[in-house]
């Protein structure tokens, strides 16, 4: 199972389907980074972060045992659409909405490999970063949701619109007015990144 790393997500679901659990610990690691920080943004928890990203793999191993799994190729926006699924129920059932706020003792981007920097490279980009976060949370919900599933999820507009229940040209819309919004606090506050 060494070689496996370079496999497809179908192929090592198949494998797992076969026994091989270390196919399954292949995926995990191959898509930790995504889910988990689209989870987080949304929740903006750590701890309950890491128990959303837990239940989602666990209800990705039961429907693959069970073999209900039907996404040919489509793995990660399938295990996406059950991250938020789940953040949703999460959301309803402590009848809140999901905000990003700022200021926690939490960096998401302090667990993003980057080339070596200096102190000052580290500051400044901590300082960016905090400002685009500051600046999401000033975003109507729908608009921040669509600029989070596209740039730290890195999911196609079609696959956002299936995850949030709306047509193609109403995420391209909300991804239209989430940035010109944003550039608009920018321009208002002279906040260069």
């Amino acid at each position: 199972m060494r070689s496996s790393s370079h496999l497809s997500d179908q192929q090592l679901i198949h494998l797992f389907k076969e026994g091989y659990s270390d196919a399954l610990e292949i995926l995990v690691l191959r898509h930790k980074e995504k889910l988990y920080t689209s989870i987080y943004l949304l929740v903006k928890d750590r701890h309950l972060a890491e128990d959303i990203f837990q239940d989602v793999f666990i209800r990705v191993i039961d429907t693959i045992r069970n073999d209900r799994y039907s996404e040919e190729g489509k793995f990660l926006p399938w295990a996406m659409r059950i991250a938020h699924n789940m953040c949703v129920d999460h959301f309803r059932k402590v009848k809140r909405t999901p905000t990003i706020k700022t200021g926690d003792n939490y960096d998401i981007f302090e667990q993003l490999n980057f080339s070596e920097e200096n102190a000052e490279q580290k500051i400044m980009k901590n300082q960016s970063h905090d400002r685009v976060r500051q600046l999401l949370d000033m975003l109507p919900e729908e608009q921040k949701e669509v600029i989070i599933l596209r740039h730290y999820a890195d999911l196609s507009f079609k696959e956002i619109a299936d995850l949030t229940n709306c047509s193609i040209n109403t995420a391209l819309g909300r991804m239209r007015y989430g940035l010109i919004n944003l550039r608009k606090m920018m321009t208002d506050r002279q906040i260069r990144l």
